[in-house]
């Protein structure tokens, strides 16, 4: 894996050289904590003009903002829209795939464009929008910091999370573009350098445990920078890594509602920026190609640039118009008139190292708890997907296909249950022979009797318990095919007898019942991913959470 992605790491460092593009790209499914439609592992939609040519387009969640842009570019081109919104290493995937089921792509910044198009299939790239990644901090903080109206480094921040003042959300960086933009700037600060990362470096002592004492900040991770902006809504967060333009989305709705907002912060010594490129995969179909071109041409047109720089996405790198000036408000920190200098990007094979090593080492064990549903109706097809998607996660030679390794310190466990607990189980530690051992025996159970989500949540809660939280990043995994009758209040009593921020992940497959999931996931800041049509899919979208 090592080496292909190395190789195709090479040829996005050449393109990326060529063109003078910064750091990497992102996203993945959007959605509102706790819900099922936008927010499942699939999400789609779709904007239509008549009957004109339809384009598929895959995205980046961030784009799920200019809704009502791309809806008037359809209508004006004539043309039929489906967006269908994915993290960075599923587009990369998909292009690596042929990209069959698509006509366009459009991540937050060229870098898995070009690991992904082995194939050469993408052309027409024109970068719709700019983005720096950067910290959005609750203002107040930021203020008793001492990071208002002044330049802050990595180190001060990292300074804030070891003085135990600040803790942060990240999207993850091997399934995001922020998180992974973020987590090179961050190695290129703490090394004093903003560009020529060597894997020397990766093996230095001090940058070793300064990355891990920066990541151990991470309160909340995420496979999606737009589904983090959510999960900052809703919960009581002190700061966030994220676009610039989703922490201006934020703070509106912040404001809104009589909320204090969050204050931007440009870390000088590692900040990156995301390109956001459309692109189109070619296929063959002369039609298609006329239709896309007439869609990009009204998204570039003067007119929509204008409306997609009023949602707060830049659309030069030298400033921002006068028209939309006060959409960038510096009472926020948003400065128009810093001159950005972006991170340059490592050679390949340090890329690849890093990202591993973010994956494997640096960042901040995972507790996984998977509630597994092994009750009668899973027999048959069932039963052997869930086995096949649990073979993905906790097989590590499959799992380094996708970047969800288990990384040092992981805690993984498995709460099999139909309608009792039948057995728990335990990787004795994040070994690969550990985790064959526990996937071994998750497939030797057989399904039977009827099902109980509630008991089988209730009991992850009391072993999460067991473990002192603030040292890991805690996630219930909870897979089912049925309508849980039993037992609610079981969950209640145990949600309400803790005190800490534990999601409730749930993936649904068969006839499970969806508001019985949702209510989990709004009750625990988590979200419902939709296993119906690839429950492999939907366990890997749900393991890049954590």
């Amino acid at each position: 894996m090592r080496k292909q992605l190395t190789a195709l790491l090479l040829t996005a460092c050449t393109v990326l050289a060529a063109s003078g593009c910064s750091l990497l790209p992102g996203g993945s499914a959007p959605g509102t904590p706790g819900s099922s439609g936008p927010g499942t592992a699939d999400s789609h939609s779709g904007y239509s003009s008549g009957d004109g040519k339809t384009i598929r387009i895959l995205s980046g969640s961030e784009n799920q903002e200019l809704e009502t842009i791309i809806a008037d570019c359809a209508d004006k081109a004539g043309v039929h829209i489906e967006m269908d919104y994915k993290g960075s290493v599923d587009i990369m995937r998909e292009l690596q795939d042929g990209a069959d089921g698509y006509d366009a792509v459009w991540p937050a910044s060229s870098m898995w464009i070009s690991l992904g198009d082995t194939g050469h299939l993408t052309k027409h790239s024109q970068s719709v929008s700019l983005s720096p990644v950067v910290f959005g901090i609750r203002q107040s903080l930021a203020r008793e910091l001492g990071f208002i109206g002044t330049d802050v480094s990595v180190k001060d921040i990292l300074s804030a999370i070891t003085d135990g003042k600040m803790t942060f959300c990240m999207t993850s960086a091997t399934q995001s573009n922020s998180g992974a933009s973020a987590y090179i700037g961050f190695l290129y600060a703490l090394l004093g350098k903003q560009e020529g990362l060597t894997t020397d470096d990766l093996q230095d002592p001090a940058l070793q445990q300064e990355i891990r004492a920066l990541l151990a900040g991470v309160e909340r991770s995420s496979g999606s920078s737009d589904w983090l902006k959510d999960l900052f809504l809703t919960g009581n967060y002190d700061a966030m890594v994220n676009y610039e333009c989703l922490i201006i989305d934020a703070n509106e709705q912040l404001v809104s509602e009589g909320k204090e907002p969050l204050y931007v912060v440009y870390p000088y010594d590692g900040l990156s920026i995301a390109d956001s490129p459309l692109c189109y995969v070619d296929h063959g179909d002369a039609d298609t190609e006329d239709a896309f071109l007439r869609f990009q041409e009204e998204l570039m047109s003067p007119e929509s640039q204008t409306a997609i720089e009023a949602t707060g996405r830049r659309i030069t790198a030298n400033g921002v118009s006068a028209e939309n000036k006060d959409v960038f408000n510096p009472d926020w920190g948003i400065d128009t008139e810093r001159i950005l200098s972006p991170i340059q990007m490592p050679a390949s094979d340090v890329l690849a190292d890093a990202l591993n090593i973010y994956q494997t080492n640096f960042k901040k064990p995972s507790l996984n708890i998977y509630c597994l549903d092994f009750s009668g109706s899973m027999s048959g097809t069932g039963e052997e997907q869930l086995k096949e998607a649990m073979a993905q996660i906790l097989i590590q030679k499959n799992a380094e296909k996708n970047l969800l390794q288990a990384n040092e310190g992981e805690v993984n466990i498995a709460v099999l249950f139909n309608d009792r607990v039948i057995q728990v189980l335990k990787a004795e530690d994040d070994s690969d022979r550990a985790l064959e051992t526990l996937y071994n025996e998750i497939a030797a159970q057989a399904p039977g009797g009827g099902t109980d989500i509630y008991t089988a949540a209730a009991e992850a809660y009391g072993l999460a318990m067991e473990y002192d939280l603030s040292q890991y990043s805690p996630a219930v995994i909870l897979m089912t095919d049925g309508q849980s009758v039993y037992n609610k209040n079981i969950f209640q009593e145990a949600l309400d007898s803790s005190d800490v921020d534990i999601p409730v992940f749930s993936i649904t497959f068969g006839d499970a019942d969806p508001s019985q999931l949702e209510e989990l996931a709004e009750q625990t800041d988590a979200r419902v991913f939709d296993g119906t049509k690839d429950l492999t899919e939907a366990f890997r979208s749900v393991k890049g959470y954590n």
